[in-house]
């Protein structure tokens, strides 16, 4: 059974960092893209960045710059480090499982895999 858990979310002020981590167990870690996607209040869930097993990496165009994701495959472990911090990207954070290598997507309508979200609030 494929498990997704995130942690790391917070209240923070603009400007600040946070790191999030999606742990994952269940599943074979290096035959899946890992993505980190976001919802806010009324909005639909939009896609983040991801990561594929050979490291590379998908941004989304308001994060860009901002926003680093990482892998540890020894840990089963991807984490996004968000830095530069807005309002804007208050949101509730979900990272979610793709079998198989997304290139150039950030659909979420991909992902058949899903964790529980974390609470990312950035105050102005």
């Amino acid at each position: 059974e494929v498990q997704l858990q995130a942690s790391g979310g917070g209240l923070v002020q603009a400007g600040g960092s946070l790191r999030l981590s999606c742990a994952a167990s269940g599943f074979t870690f290096d035959d899946y893209a890992i993505g980190w996607f976001r919802q806010a209040p009324g909005k639909e869930r939009e896609g983040v960045s991801c990561i594929n097993n050979d490291g590379s990496t998908t941004y989304a165009h308001s994060v860009k710059g901002r926003f680093t994701i990482s892998s540890d495959n020894a840990k089963n472990t991807v984490y996004l480090q968000m830095n530069s911090l807005k309002p804007e990207d208050t949101a509730v954070y979900y990272c979610a499982a793709y079998y198989g290598v997304v290139i150039g997507s950030l659909d979420p309508y991909m992902y058949e895999d899903w964790g529980q979200g974390t609470q990312v609030t950035v105050s102005s």
